[in-house]
């Protein structure tokens, strides 16, 4: 895959007045009288002030605590995909689901991602398996399908209707979709590469879904950050993915609604 890549990755580089009787009582008062007095009128004015400057703050905090993601509960999302999203020959700990959990941690954000990568997947396999791999519940899903499609030449047209058919099914349960794109190996010739590569772009006009170009992007074609099969990212890949498309995974997240 690295040879076939290669190409690819060159293309994608292309916000009260006082009292009189009072008056007169002070006006009688000796020196330290009057210190004592205005010593306690500022301990008093002191003592207010801080209590209310406590009330404001927890108030504040208040506030604050009840809105945003990480407030109440983490964000749930699935990343569903094929053994690019799996982790093929990798620790679970260092497959892209769990990387860019931890990458997304680090930012502050409370997020909990489950890896729904099957090593082989196609889309029609994903579109098979996408009911009971994506729970009820889920607050997004990052979509990585495609290409073991394109290694197989399978019909571009075959990729999209799968393709649109799990975007609409996630639509209808009301799962938001980062679409994450996949170019076609340029040795497929000019024509199906075409046809392949519009797959993404097109369907996120339709639905109005965030999108990622190109996965594989800043690892293709380099040999050291892929296995020795050339199809699959080392542990170092996958952390050049992550690094990579987390500004457009931050994007989306905040593009994500607040559910009670």
């Amino acid at each position: 895959m690295i040879p076939i890549y290669a190409s690819v990755a060159a293309f994608a580089r292309t916000r009260s007045r006082p009292e009189r009787g009072r008056t007169k009582a002070r006006l009688g008062l000796r020196p330290y009288g009057r210190a004592l007095l205005l010593v306690q009128s500022l301990a008093t004015f002191f003592v207010a002030a801080l209590l209310l400057f406590i009330g404001f703050t927890d108030m504040a905090g208040a506030q604050t605590s009840s809105s945003g993601p990480s407030a109440g509960r983490s964000l749930k999302l699935v990343a569903f995909g094929d053994s690019l999203s799996a982790g093929y020959n990798l620790a679970a700990s260092a497959a892209f689901p769990a990387v860019l959990e931890q990458a997304l941690r680090q930012k502050g954000l409370a997020v909990e991602i489950v890896n729904a990568g099957v090593s082989g997947d196609t889309t029609q396999g994903g579109l098979e398996r996408l009911d009971w791999s994506v729970p009820d519940g889920t607050d997004g899903v990052v979509l990585e399908l495609g290409a073991n499609d394109a290694l197989r030449g399978v019909d571009p047209s075959v990729t999209r209707k799968n393709l649109e058919a799990i975007v609409a099914r996630l639509t209808e349960r009301k799962i938001p979709v980062l679409l994450a794109g996949m170019y076609a190996p340029r040795n497929l010739g000019e024509d199906y590469a075409k046809r392949f590569d519009a797959i993404y772009p097109e369907l996120a006009k339709q639905y109005g879904l965030v999108l990622y170009p190109f996965f594989l992007e800043g690892i293709a074609g380099d040999r050291a950050l892929n296995q020795a099969d050339g199809l699959h990212p080392t542990a170092d890949g996958v952390k050049v993915i992550v690094r990579t498309i987390l500004p457009t995974v931050e994007r989306f997240i905040a593009t994500l609604p607040l559910r009670s």
